[in-house]
C-alpha cells in the first residue's frame, strides 16, 4: 500500500474524531483536500532534490488526532530574551497554540487577530472559506502554466498540502485587517515535544489586508525529552493585500532526528511589498518549497535564506517567483555553507508570463563544500515570456578561499579561527537582507555560534525539559 493511501485510509477511519477537535470550517475543507492526495500523491519531484518527501512520511508516526493536551507549564517551558528584540510572543506545541502568559496580552483584544486557528476559524467562518487553502488546494493557483507557442510546464505538486489540510485541527492566524500597522514584531515559538514518534500538522495562515503592515518571526525548535524521531508537516499560506508591507522570517533550530517539510504559499496584490526569510542553522532532514506569486502590479518581493549543515543532514529549499503582471521586483538569495556528508540542494525558478513587461527579477545562489564528500545541487531557472526586463540568475559553489585563508593564518590566526571568520563573513551579506535590525544582531550571532560548533539551539529561548 502507497503512503498517500495509508494517510487517505487512515482519515477515513478516523474522520468523527478528526472533525470533533476542529472547527466546522476546517472540517469543510477535507474532502477537497483528500481528492487532491489522492490525484497528486507525495511524489519526489524530478528537481535534483537531496529529500523525498514520500521516504519521510513513509516511518510510522503518531499522531495526536484526539488532542490529548502536552504537558506543559507556559511559564516554565519558554523564555525569549533576544537582546533589545521586544516582540509580541505566540506559542506552538506541536501544532496546538498554547495561549500566551499573563505578561504577553492576547493580541485579539487589539485590532489584530494573532492566536489559534481553531478559535478564528469558529469566530470568522467566513474568512476561513475566503483564505483558507486557497492557495495550498485551489487549481487557478496551482502553477501548471503553459505559454503560448512553447511546450513548457511549471507544475506545483500539491501532496503535502493536502495531507496537511486532511489532518490539520489547529494552528496560527494573523489577521491585520486594512490599514491597521503593527509596528512591534510578532514572534510564534514552534516546539516539537513528544516521549514517542510523532508528527506534528502545523498549519499557519497569515492576511494582511490593504495598506497594512505586520512582521512575523517563527522560531522552530524541538526539545531533547526522549531520544525520539519527530516530523514538522508545516504548510503557510500568506495573503499581501494592496499597497500592505509583510516581513516573513522562519528560524529553525532542530536536532539531527527532525525532519522538517515545509511548504509556504505568498500571494501579493498591487503595491504590496513582502520579505520572505528562511534560516536553517541546525537541522536533520529539511525541505523547504516558497512558492510566490505576484498578482497586482508594482509588487516587489524579496526572498532570501541560508543553510548550514553538516554530519549527514540534508537540506533542501525549492523557490518559485511567479510574475503575472507587468512592473513588479522580485529579488532572490540564498547561501549555503555544507560540510562532512550533508547533502543540500537549491531548486529556484523565476516565471515571467506574457505580458509581465518591465519585470525586474534576480535570483543568486552561492555556496560553500568544505568536504569532499558533501554533495550541493545549484539549479537556478529562468523563463520569460515578455518583452522588455530585467532578470537575472546565477549559482557559484566552491571551497574557501585558500589564499585568504593562508593571509589571514600568516597573521598569526589560528587555523580553525580563519576557517570560522571566512564563513561568518560569507553569510554576512545575506543576514544583512533582514529588515527587523535586532534580529540581524542576534542571527549574525548564532551563526556565529554554530560555525564554532557551540549552538544546538538559541541559548537566549531557553526549552527546558
Amino acid at each position: 500500500m502507497s503512503v498517500k493511501q495509508q494517510y487517505i485510509d487512515l482519515f477515513r477511519e478516523q474522520r468523527e474524531l478528526i472533525d470533533a477537535h476542529a472547527a466546522p470550517a476546517l472540517n469543510a475543507f477535507r474532502e477537497q483536500a483528500a481528492e487532491v492526495l489522492e490525484r497528486e500523491g507525495l511524489q519526489r519531484p524530478k528537481d535534483f532534490t537531496q529529500v523525498d518527501p514520500e521516504e519521510v512520511l513513509a516511518f510510522d508516526y503518531a499522531l495526536n488526532l484526539a488532542r490529548y493536551e502536552v504537558p506543559t507549564r507556559k511559564e516554565d517551558l519558554f523564555t525569549c530574551s533576544v537582546p533589545e528584540l521586544s516582540t509580541n510572543l505566540h506559542f506552538l506545541v506541536n501544532e496546538q497554540y498554547v495561549e500566551p502568559v499573563s505578561s504577553h496580552p492576547h493580541s485579539s483584544a487589539s485590532n489584530y487577530f494573532a492566536g489559534s486557528l481553531r478559535q478564528f476559524a469558529t469566530e470568522h467562518p467566513e474568512l476561513i472559506e475566503q483564505y483558507y487553502s486557497r492557495l495550498a488546494l485551489n487549481q487557478e493557483a496551482q502553477y501548471d502554466i503553459r505559454a503560448e507557442k512553447t511546450n513548457v510546464t511549471a507544475h506545483r505538486p500539491l501532496g503535502e498540502a493536502a495531507l496537511n489540510t486532511l489532518l490539520c485541527q489547529d494552528g496560527f492566524v494573523l489577521y491585520v485587517p486594512k490599514g491597521v500597522q503593527v509596528e512591534k514584531p510578532l514572534q510564534l515559538i514552534s516546539l516539537l515535544r513528544a516521549v514517542d514518534d510523532q508528527m506534528a500538522v502545523q498549519r499557519l495562515l497569515i492576511i494582511i489586508e490593504d495598506e497594512a503592515k505586520a512582521s512575523l518571526l517563527v522560531c522552530d525548535h524541538a526539545s531533547d525529552l526522549a531520544d525520539v524521531r519527530l516530523l514538522s508537516l508545516q504548510t503557510t499560506e500568506i495573503f499581501v493585500g494592496r499597497n500592505a508591507t509583510f516581513d516573513f522570517y522562519a528560524l529553525e533550530e532542530h536536532n539531527e532526528k527532525v525532519s522538517r517539510l515545509s511548504t509556504v504559499y505568498v500571494e501579493q496584490q498591487e503595491g504590496s511589498n513582502a520579505a520572505i526569510g528562511q534560516y536553517a542553522l541546525q537541522s536533520g532532514t529539511t525541505r523547504n518549497r516558497v512558492y510566490i506569486d505576484l498578482k497586482g502590479e508594482h509588487a516587489e518581493t524579496h526572498l532570501f535564506g541560508l543553510a548550514i549543515a553538516d554530519g549527514e543532514q540534508k537540506v533542501d529549499n525549492l523557490t518559485y517567483i511567479r510574475h503575472r503582471v507587468p512592473n513588479c521586483q522580485s529579488h532572490e538569495f540564498f547561501k549555503y555553507v555544507a560540510d562532512d556528508k550533508a547533502r543540500c540542494s537549491f531548486v529556484g525558478r523565476i516565471l515571467v508570463q506574457q505580458g509581465a513587461d518591465k519585470t525586474d527579477a534576480h535570483q543568486t545562489c552561492r555556496n560553500l563544500c568544505l568536504s569532499t564528500d558533501t554533495r550541493m545541487v545549484a539549479r537556478p531557472e529562468l523563463e520569460i515570456y515578455a518583452d522588455d526586463v530585467k532578470c537575472s540568475h546565477g549559482a557559484t559553489t566552491g571551497q574557501l578561499d585558500q589564499q585568504a585563508l593562508f593571509y589571514m593564518r600568516t597573521r598569526g590566526i589560528p587555523e580553525a579561527e580563519a576557517r570560522m571568520l571566512l564563513m561568518f563573513a560569507f553569510m554576512d551579506d545575506v543576514i544583512d537582507e533582514i529588515r527587523i535590525e535586532p534580529l540581524k544582531d542576534r542571527l549574525r550571532h548564532l551563526v556565529e555560534k554554530r560555525f564554532r560548533g557551540e549552538l544546538t539551539q538559541c541559548k537566549s529561548c531557553a526549552i527546558k525539559k
